[in-house]
């Protein structure tokens, strides 16, 4: 009989389910994308369907359905830190309450109800034990030093394991409130950013600025030579207060935090000399914070070498899909491979723990390594053309939807392209995309303000193929596999820049994404035929979503994201739809 195993992640962020069979991932994907309700976190009750569905079995036929963490324990962790901090979590403690008393704490039943399976098929797996297995049993190492880092889980928000062939043995760890995650978060929250969406945007900012408040930002954290670190609790109040990440100690080593949806204008434009100071205090100070994680980074990866001693480190956690930090880890760092979950934070989680239970609780031997991103829903072309004509849509099937797309692009149209599954993470790799001319300094601006409607200043990234990656840019050695699913930076070579203005970001960087023909074959094509055409084999890519809300999944969302931007075609699966007049 076939082992079925559901991974579910979910009451925190960016909820998720993934199915294996006999430790085969067979589908993965999170509930935003059917709820359409960005980082969604509610229980995936959705994907859930949709997992068993595409594995073709019901609940009642699956081995054991695990959650990504102990809810006991979480509880554990934030009663006895509203207790250390009282009085001052008295406003946030009667809040926890009121939802851990409720489902969260009798979550067994919860979910034997939500998802139709018996309390005995029922697992739960620790949360940083969920991002190691993430890492680790996805990568194609059997050796490897396995850094998880993000805000927190039960009690760890930094832990270290040696991974060995299916073990994954504990090192070390670091304990809430001390936490990278959080302090990033907090940072976020001061410039102006939602916190657990906003942080790649300080990534973006802090291209635009110097690390002027370094020496501000140190007195904030404090490296353990051991390994470790720890936070200066007077400027945080995350651990205690209901919706505030930092205290007014903050504010006055800071300065006055940024008010949200503030222009952001550090090249000046038409904003005053005023404005313009305030925005390179912005950008300063987001340099600042993002030199200091990736120091920090630096220093729990030294450390992981020494501990451990393998070639290879696998990075999880929300904090391992800050690309920068990758890059330096790449470059600066003692190992030789550097590899990295697509989709590091807690929505990998699910799939951790469904890899978990394939090897530690059942003790299963390792299967191939994760290769392609496309684990999602994908959409049969006939219920795509169906749909498309429910809609009133104006398209036309076309014999080479690779080259048909490439012309279109070459042409100067922005593109919405749909092929195959969902991607797994939070990164478009050429499945759910918006595609566009890189050699145009002027499309980063069109498609920013015309066509996702998103700030000016958030660089976009090129997709270049496997073969032509080295002669346009400077990708890391230790980071050839980060590149492939859009996980790191790399310098763009300085003779090349001037040609692909569009995805070159203010410091001549760019978040690469190396195509491969066994990992994307269609969008491959694409970007081939793009080469051919124009002597550029880069496009510019960036996720087939509008600001604020989740990348497209089906038909309805594509076409529903079509009409409300300034994309001039769009292809679904072989099908090129025209723009509604």
């Amino acid at each position: 009989m076939p082992v079925y195993v559901l991974g579910i992640s979910a009451l925190y962020h960016d909820a998720a389910a993934v199915i294996l069979c006999d430790g085969v991932i067979i589908g993965a994907a999170q509930e935003e994308r059917f709820s359409r309700l960005k980082h969604d976190a509610s229980l995936p009750i959705r994907a859930a369907a949709w997992c068993l569905k595409k594995a073709g079995i019901t609940a009642a036929d699956l081995t054991y359905l695990v959650f990504y963490e102990k809810p006991l324990r979480k509880f554990e962790r934030i009663l006895a830190t509203s207790v250390a901090t009282f009085p001052k979590s008295w406003g946030a403690f009667p809040r926890q309450m009121r939802t851990w008393l409720g489902d969260k704490l009798w979550l067994r039943g919860t979910l034997c109800a939500a998802f139709g399976v018996r309390p005995d098929r029922v697992l739960f797996c620790e949360h940083h034990l969920s991002h190691a297995a993430s890492a680790f049993y996805a990568s194609p190492h059997t050796e490897a030093a396995v850094l998880a880092v993000d805000g927190v889980g039960e009690w760890a928000t930094t832990t270290l394991w040696r991974g060995s062939g299916t073990s994954l043995t504990p090192i070390s760890e670091v304990r809430f409130p001390h936490s990278l995650g959080m302090l990033y978060s907090t940072i976020t929250a001061h410039l102006g950013f939602a916190v657990n969406e906003g942080e790649y945007k300080v990534m973006g900012m802090a291209a635009y600025g110097q690390p002027r408040f370094r020496a501000e930002l140190d007195r904030l954290l404090k490296l353990d030579p051991s390994g470790g670190y720890a936070l200066d609790l007077d400027y945080f109040s995350f651990h205690w207060h209901p919706t505030r990440s930092g205290t007014p100690a903050l504010e006055a080593l800071l300065g006055p935090g940024r008010f949200p949806g503030a222009p952001f204008t550090p090249e000046g434009g038409a904003a005053g000399g005023a404005a313009r100071a305030e925005s390179q205090r912005w950008a300063d100070l987001a340099a600042s914070a993002q030199a200091q994680i990736e120091d920090a980074m630096l220093h729990l990866v030294r450390h992981a070498k020494a501990a451990v001693g393998t070639d290879a480190l696998c990075l999880a956690g929300g904090v391992a899909l800050n690309s920068v930090a990758n890059r330096r880890i790449a470059q600066e760092g003692p190992f030789a491979h550097l590899w990295v979950q697509p989709a590091a934070g807690d929505a990998g989680g699910a799939m951790g723990a469904a890899m978990w239970v394939w090897h530690a609780v059942l003790g299963h031997p390792r299967q191939p390594g994760l290769a392609r991103a496309d684990l999602g829903r994908s959409i049969p072309v006939d219920r795509a053309r169906e749909m498309l004509t429910d809609l009133g849509a104006k398209f036309e099937a076309v014999d080479d939807p690779p080259a048909s797309a490439a012309a279109d692009l070459a042409d100067g149209k922005v593109i919405g392209w749909v092929e195959g599954g969902d991607e797994w993470g939070p990164r478009a790799l050429g499945h759910r995309s918006i595609l566009a001319d890189p050699r145009s300094a002027e499309t980063k601006e069109h498609v920013n303000s015309r066509v996702k409607y998103r700030e000016l200043f958030r660089p976009f990234a090129p997709s270049v193929t496997a073969a032509d990656a080295d002669s346009w840019f400077d990708i890391p050695a230790a980071a050839q596999e980060p590149a492939c699913w859009m996980l790191t930076t790399a310098a763009v070579r300085p003779e090349k820049q001037a040609t692909i203005p569009a995805v070159v970001h203010v410091d001549g960087s760019a978040r690469v994404q190396v195509v491969r023909p066994t990992a994307s074959p269609v969008f491959h094509q694409l970007v081939s035929e793009f080469g051919r055409l124009t002597g550029v084999p880069i496009v510019l890519n960036t996720s087939f979503n509008l600001k604020g809300e989740p990348m497209v999944s089906c038909t309805v969302d594509a076409m529903a994201s079509f009409v409300r931007s300034g994309l001039d075609v769009m292809y679904v699966d072989g099908l090129r739809v025209e723009r509604p007049k």
